[in-house]
């Protein structure tokens, strides 16, 4: 074959296949043929859902026993955002400075919940808590001067209030009728980012975290029966609110339990019938009138008494509410007003709710008899002076008793009781002090020698005999907690 023939023979098959594929495009595009022309029509082109935005609102078909959005519209404008701004005198701070004037300050953040119309808000005690300045940003982002109307550390709770009217609020629900496994919405601002709304459920009622150091009273009146949630809440939640499905406030988000500083899983908050007793003492006396019974308490768990719940007697004192009606050592309380207890939280949180002068009925077992007394409940100035007529025990010598003092060694660890001295320093009653750290279970867990434990699982340590008993009764991985000689509160797990 010539040059000639192999050129002209690719320019035949060149042509013969262009061909083809016009008439394969014209036959598949529905085209006029081959002497038809080739056009992308319109009704060819991919569809797209540019232009197809509804602004109709839609009508959400949710079932009404997950149903966030009607509680969320409900809350989102009642929730503040707080500013803390206390004037730095002279120290460092880990906290973010601010200059005005000349002055120095350090700035927190929280959130609060607006409770009536005409500005009153209710928030934690630590977030504003030394405050020189409050200001308050509302959900329309306007901004006003706060002032505090009245606090209570033992509940961590504070009343504040705007100049303001007609303002969105919440109402107040039953934080008794929750039942664990309830779904909640927590509301707040963490990390700063305004009326931030999750969801979770309740986790457990009535829990004791050891969170409330009561550092005015020595630790003494500090009431913890906080709701437990797996709702996400993060620093700058505190304060914010806990509602139930139908809007209503059935709690103040208040603390996480964490290793890192964020959420890990768990959150608390205290219940709504506690919030509302103590918002309605600060607004009409300006302080909490609250009820004593004179006694000193633990959980009754089977540990050195029969009873495997309700709440043991461990101290009456002398001329108090509990000693006058009658009640004893060892015996151990399962019912306040006909209300069920079974955990010292529970009871705490009942008679929290009372004033002093208030009749309460008391359900009690004696050595497994059922027994039923009444008495009025005292207030602490009452309490405090019949304690100050009691004689005093005081110590010949005072100091280390190294060579006599008694230690319990376990695991790596040795712990021993805590002198009078650091008891007055950190302004606790009880516990014991991790005195010298080998390895073992209690080192791989993280925690340094001289941490004093306050308490272990849900009990309160009263003593290094009652601490011994608690951990040789301990066959699976349990929590510690406490603080540091400095103040610093940490809790630690075992594993076992």
């Amino acid at each position: 074959m010539s040059k000639r023939q192999f050129i002209l023979g690719m320019l035949a098959s060149s042509l013969l296949g262009g061909l083809v594929v016009l008439v394969g495009i014209s036959f598949l595009g529905g085209g006029d043929g081959i002497n038809g022309s080739f056009s992308l029509s319109r009704s060819n082109s991919v569809a797209t859902s540019f232009g197809t935005i509804s602004d109709e609102p839609h009508d959400y078909s949710v079932p009404a026993g997950v149903n966030f959005i009607e509680a969320s519209r409900k809350i989102v404008p009642a929730v503040v955002h707080i500013t803390n701004r206390e004037e730095i005198k002279g120290t460092s701070s880990r906290w973010r400075r601010l200059l005005r004037n000349g002055v120095k300050f350090r700035e927190s953040t929280g959130s609060g919940v607006l409770i009536s119309e005409d500005g009153y808000i209710t928030t934690n005690y630590h977030v504003v808590e030394g405050a020189d300045e409050l200001e308050v940003r509302l959900d329309d982002n306007r901004r006003l001067k706060a002032e505090i109307i009245g606090t209570d550390p033992d509940t961590d709770l504070a009343l504040i209030k705007i100049r303001a009217e007609n303002m969105p609020y919440i109402d107040f629900g039953n934080s008794d009728q929750l039942e664990v496994g309830e779904w909640v919405l927590a509301v707040g601002n963490p990390f700063d980012l305004n009326n931030t709304v999750t969801a979770g459920i309740i986790s457990a009622k009535a829990r004791n975290i050891n969170l409330i150091s009561g550092v005015e009273n020595q630790n003494r009146y500090g009431i913890e029966s906080f709701l437990q949630t797996d709702a996400v809440v993060n620093r700058g939640n505190s304060g914010g609110a806990l509602v139930n499905l139908q809007g209503e406030l059935i709690g103040i988000n208040t603390a996480i339990a964490t290793n890192t500083g964020t959420f890990s899983g768990y959150s608390f908050a205290v219940p709504s019938i506690l919030v509302k007793k103590v918002m309605d003492d600060l607004l009409e006396f300006g302080e909490v009138k609250r009820g004593l019974l004179g006694v000193t308490i633990r959980d009754a768990d089977g540990v050195g008494t029969v009873e495997l719940s309700g709440v043991r007697i461990m101290g009456i004192s002398p001329g108090g509410a509990a000693d006058e009606a009658g009640l004893k050592e060892e015996d151990v309380i399962t019912g306040v007003d006909g209300k069920l207890v079974k955990t010292t939280s529970q009871l705490q949180e009942l008679i929290a709710r009372k004033r002093p002068g208030d009749a309460v009925s008391i359900s009690f077992k004696r050595k497994g008899d059922d027994k039923e007394t009444s008495l009025k409940l005292q207030n602490r100035e009452s309490l405090a002076a019949i304690e100050l007529n009691e004689p005093e025990l005081v110590l010949e010598k005072e100091g280390d008793f190294s060579e006599n003092t008694l230690k319990y060694e376990i695991e790596g660890a040795e712990f021993k009781d805590l002198t009078n001295e650091l008891k007055r320093s950190l302004k606790i009653e009880a516990g014991v002090q991790l005195s010298k750290l080998e390895e073992g279970a209690w080192k791989a867990s993280g925690v340094k020698e001289d941490f004093i434990i306050t308490k272990v699982g849900d009990d309160d340590i009263t003593s290094l005999e009652q601490f011994q008993k608690i951990i040789d009764t301990k066959t699976k991985d349990f929590f510690v907690m406490g603080k540091y000689p400095n103040g610093e509160k940490e809790y630690y797990r075992i594993t076992w």
